[in-house]
């Protein structure tokens, strides 16, 4: 029988993995964290590794670099955030087979791992036997298997398609230099481009000559299907940020540049400070040290963060999500207006949502008749038992 090994110190996403592999008839083992993933993989053979990229004692990269020094070529299939994927460039090198961002869909995991094994064509419960460790699949950036000896996809942070040279020369100039920049200057280069490399934000001019910019970025979304899309366009007295996101794309980044646009540009897409922290269902918002300027990409990049959370939360079967919002900065329009988005969030799941906060914050909820009636405790112990004390 094929058996997967999942290394992760989400206990809830072990349990995800786990289920998923079962239900492919997969035997799995566990492990908290990549020492004892390691000394699993000196007691066993496996077929496939599941392995987390942010883990305490010893990480992801560090765990797989271990793993091929000792001369163990088990495919890896490795778990990461958005805020971590420029990691993967460096991975390719040592031997992932694939990589699949959280939160992920069952049938994602699920697709990913037979890619993995080399099992595309088979179905959940279907029994697989293997004769031992299957050899790593090569693969592109984009975690697709590549012909023999083909060469990994390059991989770039950012794409810039505008047909004004100066557009992406002046981002250049504002972003820092370890965030690599290609640019295009029309959308069939800019295609060709999608096409041989991998990208982490892709942004592109909303007023590119006889060129439909929605057209193109769903051309280019087939291509990258983990990047993040940026329509390149002038401030109006339009609503732009809902025009672009009506025809698919990710968010805005307005021209002219200006330094308040790059931060937030910035802090969401490339900052690697954690503000969330995770122990299964119980989530904390670390405290905010950012300037005043910050806040309103602060809060914005903390709502999709949380969404997330809250899929993980829900996927892994938990009846509530206790989230500590202590270390918000108590600004009462984007506190309430927070809590309001990840209260939804959690009811359409099917979740309840517990909060831990201040009496500043408490406070602030109750005056909102919106968030009036979301639980609020003192402490994180009160809000999982329920009961204030």
């Amino acid at each position: 029988m094929t058996k997967i090994l999942t290394i992760d110190d989400s206990r809830a996403v072990r349990m995800i993995v786990s289920k998923h592999a079962r239900e492919l008839g997969f035997e799995v083992e566990e492990a908290e964290d990549g020492e004892q993933g390691l000394l699993k993989l000196e007691e066993d053979t496996f077929d496939l590794v599941v392995l987390d990229v942010t883990m305490p004692n010893l990480d992801g990269p560090a765990t797989l670099s271990r793993m091929r020094e000792s001369g163990n070529t088990t495919p890896v299939l490795m778990l990461t955030s958005e805020s971590k994927r420029s990691i993967i460039a460096g991975l390719m090198k040592t031997g992932i087979s694939d990589y699949i961002l959280k939160p992920f869909k069952p049938a994602e995991l699920q697709t990913k791992m037979l890619k993995a094994l080399k099992m595309e064509g088979r179905s959940a419960g279907a029994e697989v036997v293997s004769g031992g460790s299957a050899s790593p699949a090569k693969a592109d950036a984009n975690g697709d298997p590549s012909e023999s000896g083909a060469p990994a996809k390059q991989f770039i942070d950012i794409l810039v398609i505008d047909d004004m040279d100066n557009v992406q020369k002046r981002l250049r100039t504002l972003v820092p230099e370890h965030i690599s920049l290609n640019g295009s200057l029309n959308a069939q280069a800019g295609l060709g481009m999608c096409r041989e490399r991998v990208f982490r934000v892709i942004l592109i001019d909303a007023d590119i000559p006889d060129v439909s910019s929605a057209a193109l970025m769903r051309q280019c979304r087939l291509l990258q299907p983990h990047a993040a899309f940026l329509s390149l366009a002038l401030r109006t007295n339009n609503d732009v940020l809902k025009e672009a996101r009506d025809v698919g794309f990710d968010g805005v980044l307005f021209k002219p540049f200006n330094p308040e646009g790059i931060e937030d540009f910035l802090m969401r897409y490339f900052d690697n400070q954690d503000i969330l922290s995770e122990d299964d269902y119980i989530v904390r918002v670390s405290q905010f040290k950012g300037r005043e300027g910050r806040i309103a990409g602060y809060f914005i990049q903390l709502a999709t963060l949380l969404e997330k959370s809250a899929a993980r939360v829900a996927e892994a079967c938990f009846s509530h999500m206790v989230l500590d919002i202590s270390g918000l900065p108590p600004v009462p329009e984007k506190v309430a207006r927070l809590v309001m988005e990840i209260s939804g969030h959690t009811s359409k799941m099917g979740i309840e949502l517990r909060l831990v906060a201040p009496p500043a914050i408490a406070q602030i909820l109750r005056q909102v008749a919106d968030t009036a009636d979301v639980p609020v405790f003192a402490t994180v112990p009160e809000a999982d038992s329920g009961k204030a004390a």
